[in-house]
């Protein structure tokens, strides 16, 4: 838990995912449509994957993956992602934590 606490604190945006998850491919390219360079850490490539999986598993995150950290706390997945995008909240969020300028 302490290296995702590490792993999240560092950038502005974090997404959790995995290359084999189509839902993880709509969320990158939701903020990289934005202009925003997400940290983007793909659980089946890294060295402890599925130990940051267990770790997001245990702070209430399911499913898993796509997972998405702004300013270092916890949105949700792809469902409270879109949520935000469609109330027109996810780029004032952006904004707010400097992910996005525009």
């Amino acid at each position: 838990m302490e290296k995702l606490q590490k792993m999240i604190s560092k950038k502005s945006v974090v997404i959790f995912s995995k290359n084999s998850c189509c839902m993880s491919h709509t969320i990158k390219t939701l903020f990289l449509d934005f202009g925003v360079n997400p940290t983007i850490y793909e659980l089946d490539e890294i060295n402890r994957g599925k130990e940051i999986e267990q770790a997001l598993a245990q702070l209430g995150c399911s499913p898993t993956v796509p997972v998405v950290f702004i300013g270092g706390q916890l949105v949700g997945g792809a469902n409270q992602v879109m949520s935000l995008h469609l109330n027109r909240s996810l780029v004032p969020m952006l904004k707010r934590v400097g992910a996005l300028w525009v």
